[in-house]
């Protein structure tokens, strides 16, 4: 009799998404460019994009509020000029830079942002950025979270 493991075989790009995000961890600086351009070879886009804008979510997470964040999003910007969707997650990163640093921001580039950004911004500390979105965020869910926010915000 022999023994047969009923579970199928891990697929190769679910070993290399995990190796991806494995060295996208702990790549240096210096070398993060080549190595974000490399994940993006990969023959399976949509696994290599989910990789890497995993990557660009944790690293602007860290960057966002400081100095580095503008030299390391132009280096991201020149390596994802091609991928439409990793090029605006980083445009939106930006613009959520200059929204929680209450730099110059457009309402009209909030509006159209994604609702990805929009329930990001929605919990921003930023009251015009709350009211904007309570008033004219995308969906439901953007606008009852940014008053719910407002209100937060007002009582302190």
């Amino acid at each position: 009799m022999t023994h047969h493991d009923p579970s199928p075989p891990e697929p190769a790009e679910h070993r290399r998404f995990r190796a991806y995000l494995s060295a996208l961890e702990q790549v240096a600086d210096a070398d993060e460019a080549g190595l974000v351009s490399e994940v993006l070879t990969d023959p399976d886009q949509t696994m290599a994009q989910s990789a890497v804008t995993r990557h660009l979510d944790r690293r602007a997470t860290d960057l966002h509020h400081g100095p580095a964040y503008e030299p390391w999003a132009a280096s991201m910007a020149e390596v994802v000029i091609g991928h439409p969707f990793l090029a605006r997650r980083l445009q939106e990163w930006t613009l959520f830079r200059a929204v929680t640093l209450r730099q110059s921001w457009s309402a009209d580039a909030l509006l159209g942002s994604s609702d990805w950004l929009q329930l990001k911004a929605a919990t921003a500390a930023n009251t015009d950025v709350v009211e904007l979105l309570a008033e004219y965020g995308r969906t439901k869910r953007i606008r009852r979270l940014s008053r719910s926010n407002g209100r937060r915000q007002s009582s302190h």
